[in-house]
């Protein structure tokens, strides 16, 4: 069988159709490959709405730093905020973390302009993209080290990445190995090595600070000197600063707040008809730890392809085109010996996000994207989906109707379809607006 005929087999076999894969979103919007100069000379400007944000905070830190005024962050998460907002450490400089973790939409993707489209971000150079939308750095730290939830079992939980190819044995913890990968990654931050990573650390304006922290010698050893700017970077991400728990429904459980009647309607469909707390677990722990609204494993949803996505044609980068499929979990699982044989069973899966934030945004018009690719547009959509998706039709063709309103495109890669716990929810449009209604109450900032 030719390379050609081989990709279309297991297009059909994944997922389904090209014509299938209708985006849920305005006609007028071009599948066109976008312009590239793809050199690393060809920086992005570094005018943007989030570069600015990244560049005001990194300064307002540094000043915090020089007049001894940490704002309540311990040395190592100061220098792991400053890392997180320093837009020097990309090749060439412009990328900072913050870029597409930003803090005023739950430190997910901020960019209004992205989030309407493919939803994935621009690198450090112009014209490279990356494959997924950004996950939420917030209550990321809290995952455990990818293991197998039952051994000998093919069921996992725990790691980062959209895949799970963060795991945390490396560094002991998922968001300290997952903090490592945009610095190298070249159509992220696009850094030639590790050293020279250190050497803009070691040389930069918190350099006194990461000797302070890591050791008066850290920066002559620059395996030992990465992982530990990987680990401050973890560090800022586990603070209070990241980690509030300042939300409404926060404020409900320590008996601070009220919910209104359709956000306790919505919470009691979250806990029971809708089953989402099945993923998403809504209780204290046993140790009355506060909920953080996901259990970490990982499930294949049947989200369409957002063929928006630039990744589709960047060549460069990914050889299959237009058909690239995201095998998620499972594509992981087949680079390891150990884990290789429990690939098929895991193709589509991809982590279950936190719900926390999943509604933060600077203003009400904003539009957020959801799914691991950034298919649905609004929490509305992506609720819709989870309730119909087993009840509407296929759509099998750009005439055959509108996605989610008639019929819905197949799924990317359809093995292991999750149909025992969403699909055919039976929900009214009521109840689908109750629940919308309560996991608004999730986003912090509500109280201090």
């Amino acid at each position: 069988m030719s390379r050609s005929c081989w990709k279309l087999f297991l297009l059909l076999a994944l997922g389904g159709p090209l014509a299938c894969e209708v985006a849920p979103a305005p006609g007028t919007l071009s599948l066109k490959p976008p312009a590239s100069g793809d050199t690393p000379d060809d920086a992005k400007s570094p005018e943007t709405t989030e570069s600015l944000q990244a560049s005001a905070i990194f300064e307002a830190t540094l000043r915090e730093e020089a007049t001894s005024a940490p704002g309540g962050l311990k040395p190592v998460e100061r220098l792991g905020k400053l890392l997180f907002f320093d837009r020097r450490l990309s090749e060439p400089m412009g990328q900072a973390c913050a870029v597409c973790h930003g803090p005023e939409v739950g430190w997910t993707g901020p960019s209004l302009l992205i989030n309407l489209t493919g939803s994935v971000y621009e690198g450090a150079v112009r014209g490279r993209f990356g494959n997924r939308k950004p996950p939420s750095s917030a209550y990321a730290t809290q995952a455990p080290i990818l293991h197998r939830v039952t051994p000998g079992q093919a069921d996992f939980v725990g790691g980062n990445f959209w895949d799970g190819n963060a795991t945390g044995e490396e560094l002991g913890n998922p968001a300290a190995d997952q903090a490592q990968g945009p610095f190298l990654n070249p159509v992220e931050q696009n850094n030639p090595s590790e050293a020279a990573v250190v050497v803009k650390v070691c040389g930069g304006p918190y350099g006194d600070l990461f000797r302070a922290v890591w050791g008066a010698r850290i920066c002559g050893d620059v395996p030992r000197a990465y992982d530990n700017i990987a680990r401050s970077i973890a560090a800022y991400e586990g603070s209070r600063e990241v980690n509030a728990f300042s939300s409404k429904y926060d404020a409900y459980l320590a008996g601070r707040a009220r919910l209104s009647s359709q956000e306790q309607w919505g919470l009691r469909l979250f806990e029971g008809k809708a089953r989402c707390d099945n993923c998403h677990p809504s209780q204290r722990g046993p140790g009355g730890e506060p909920p953080l609204f996901t259990d970490y494993t990982f499930d294949n949803l049947g989200v369409p392809r957002n063929l928006l996505n630039p990744w589709y044609w960047q060549l460069q980068f990914n050889p299959d085109g237009p058909f690239w499929i995201d095998t998620g979990l499972g594509g992981f699982l087949q680079t390891r010996q150990d884990y290789a044989p429990s690939a098929r069973a895991n193709l589509g899966k991809v982590k279950v996000p936190t719900l926390r934030n999943v509604d933060k945004r600077p203003f009400p018009g904003f539009t957020k994207a959801y799914g691991h690719n950034g298919y649905f547009k609004s929490l509305e959509s992506i609720v819709h989906f989870y309730n119909t998706r087993d009840v509407l039709p296929v759509c099998t063709g750009s005439a055959s109707g509108t996605p989610g309103v008639d019929c819905w495109p197949m799924p990317e890669v359809g093995l292991n379809v999750n149909t025992q716990e969403l699909g055919n929810l039976g929900l009214s449009p009521q109840e689908e607006q109750a629940i919308v209604a309560f996991m608004r109450t999730l986003s912090d900032g509500y109280f201090q």
